[in-house]
Order: structure tokens, then sequence, then C-alpha cells
């Protein structure tokens, strides 16, 4: 038996850093050459030749799918698309003021309370839990945007694809192939980034064996904070608030001479280009250009050169994201909860991951309280 006494005080790393937490095959950074891979598969390779619904299936199951899989896969998707009338007229009770990624957090936890095999934590159940999680995502978010609008929901169209659908329920239009793809691509690009704050508090959970309802309510309050998922958004407010491309040098510089933290650039673990704000970038030029209006796109192009010759930063995923989904016409405060429509698979990934051979995750915390302190009476304590 260890001696208390005698045993090694814990030590800490800010933040976590460089602290590996956990073994997992489902995607890795490689930080300093820029590299972001999916169980084995480059971001780029995927980003160009594959669809979401197989990075989805790639995510869950360590390989690619064969066309049967993938087109068995993409049918239960696509019959869980609907959610429980019960879900849809509890969102009509939320203020209309709602932040939208606090909608959806409470829609995921009642969520649990229509799934009667829940807590059943078999590889069998979970997957079929991952799947009703990760068709519903893009049902919840577009429902919740509508109803605060005041109207209806858009009934999911089972012929189409998680990202065209979401579209279509968010427009109540079918989207043009152009968007539908780009916004695909967007999904895949988002769906997973290791242990990320928000996959880490996903894991933390799932470790305890709690059900998958209550780690991935846990993963969207993470995500929720504005130096995670909230980071696109404040990356277009920034945009917004500079307005010309004629004012991007000074508002910037006069922001850093301020100390004013620019959102979108420098990351925990890249040290050069996020590979997934290279295509953001391609894709915020190209919406410019088929819009006729590549204002945001060369406003964003500003920023980030000046960055880069006074803080040396590059862009990360959040930063071209923003102006991408706002000139395809999307609320700013969707922007997060989009994240999450694409990072409910990563989640529920690392989730089946943990499930399948757990342990408790219990860190240490360095202590650096008083000690040895004597008990005074409170009568005789001083104010």
């Amino acid at each position: 038996m260890t001696n208390k006494a005698n045993a090694p005080a814990a030590t800490s790393a800010g933040g976590l850093r460089g602290v590996a937490a956990a073994t997992s095959s489902i995607s890795d950074v490689n930080g300093e050459k820029g590299e972001l891979i999916y169980q084995g598969y480059n971001i780029h390779d995927l980003a160009k030749h594959s669809t979401f619904e197989e990075v989805i299936f790639l995510l869950w199951n360590k390989r690619l799918p064969t066309s049967s899989a993938l087109s068995e896969l993409e049918q239960s998707l696509r019959s869980s698309y609907q959610l429980p009338r019960e879900i849809i007229d509890l969102m009509k009770q939320f203020p209309r003021e709602a932040d939208p990624i606090d909608v959806l957090r409470t829609a995921v936890s009642a969520l649990e309370f229509y799934d009667s095999t829940s807590r059943d934590l078999t590889r069998e159940a979970s997957i079929r839990t991952a799947i009703k999680l990760t068709a519903q995502f893009g049902t919840m978010v577009a429902a919740g945007d509508r109803i605060r609008k005041g109207l209806e929901p858009v009934t999911p169209d089972l012929s189409l694809n998680i990202a065209a659908n979401f579209l279509y329920m968010l427009r109540g239009e079918a989207p043009s192939e152009r968007d539908a793809r780009m916004f695909d691509v967007c999904l895949i690009l988002h769906a997973d980034h290791e242990l990320n704050a928000s996959t880490f508090t996903a894991r933390v959970v799932a470790g305890t064996l709690a059900d998958m309802y209550a780690c991935v309510t846990a993963a969207i309050g993470a995500l929720s904070g504005p130096l995670h998922g909230g980071a696109n958004t404040n990356v277009m407010k920034t945009l917004l608030e500079i307005g010309a491309v004629e004012k991007t040098e000074s508002f910037i510089k006069k922001a850093l001479a301020e100390k004013r933290k620019i959102m979108g650039f420098g990351h925990a673990v890249y040290k050069t280009e996020d590979p997934r704000a290279t295509h953001l970038r391609q894709f915020s030029k190209e919406t410019g250009e088929a819009g006729g209006d590549s204002k945001w796109y060369e406003i964003s192009r500003k920023v980030e050169e000046v960055m880069m010759s006074e803080k040396g930063l590059y862009p990360n995923v959040d930063f071209f994201s923003a102006s991408t989904y706002y000139m395809m016409g999307i609320p700013l405060d969707l922007y997060t909860p989009i994240f999450a429509v694409s990072r409910i698979s990563g989640w529920t990934g690392h989730i089946l991951e943990q499930y399948a051979d757990n342990k408790l995750i219990r860190p240490r915390a360095e202590y650096i309280g008083a000690r040895d302190l004597a008990y005074v009476p409170i009568d005789q304590r001083k104010a």
C-alpha cells in the first residue's frame, strides 16, 4: 500500500497542454505539419472525395464503407430525421430570444425521454442511439430557427443527405447543388478534432457510463463557450465591425495595440496553417464570387495578411467558416449549433470508443492552497 505522506504530489500542465489523456484511433492532429487525419485518412482527401455520411461511418467503424454499408447507414440516418412531436412542442415553449445553442442543448437532453433503450450501452444499441442523434441534430437546429421566427418547422426530406436536408429545413426550399456540396464538405471538416474541449467532456461523462444523451448534452455545454464553438460567430462580428477592406489594416493594428483578441487566429495545437482553413478560405472566395460580392472574403484576406505580418498567426477553422456561412445567409447565432451538427459524429465516435474500453477518467489537481491551518471558533474570527 502506498504511503500517502510519501506519495509524489500531482503536477499540472496548464490547460492539459501536451498531456495524453486517452488513446484513440479516431483522429489525430500534427500541429507541426498542419495535418489532420480521420482513422488514418488525410482531411484533404476526405474533403475532396468523400461525403459526410461516409465520414460518419469511418469515424464509428475505423474503415471506409462499402457501397452497401454506406447505403444502409444513409437509409438509417434519413429514417431518423424526424423528431418526436413532443420535442417540437417543447421547443415552442422556449423563449424566442433563447440562444440557439442553448435550445439545442436542452432539446438533446429531453430527447433521452423518448428513447427506451438509451441506457443500453452495448455497441449495437449505442450505434442506434448515435444514428438518432446524428440524424436529428440538423432537424433540431433548423426547427429551432423556424420556431423563433414564428414559422412552422419544415418536415425533413428523406431523399436528401444531412447537409442538403439541413439547408432545406432552414430555408424552406431546396439548396443549390453547389451550396449542398460545399456545406457537406464543411460538415466533413468539422466532424472531429482529437481531444478538443467538447470531445474530452463527452469522454469524461462517458467514462462514468452515463448514457449517450448525457454525454452529448455535456459536450454541447463545452462547445457553447466563445473559446471553442462560439469563435466563428465572433469572427463575423469583427468583420461586420470593420465593414470595409480599406479600414481593415488600421482596425486590426489598433485592436492589437489595445490588447484585443482577434478571434479565429492561433490554435492550441497547430503551429502552421490549420488544414481545414485551406478549404474554407476557398469556399469563402467561391461564395463571394457566386453571389457577386466578394467584400467579406476580401476583408477576411486582409485581416489574415495583417495578423500574419503583425503576430505571425495563421487562421484556424473558425475564421473563414464565418464569412462562408454569412454569405450563405445563415444567421450568426447558428454558427455554433451548425458546428454541433457536424461534431456530433465525432462526439458519438469517441463515446463509442470510450464505452468499448472504459476506464473512469479521474485526473488529479495540483494543490496550491494553504496547509495545516488551525481551526478558529466562529466567535474568535476576525472579519
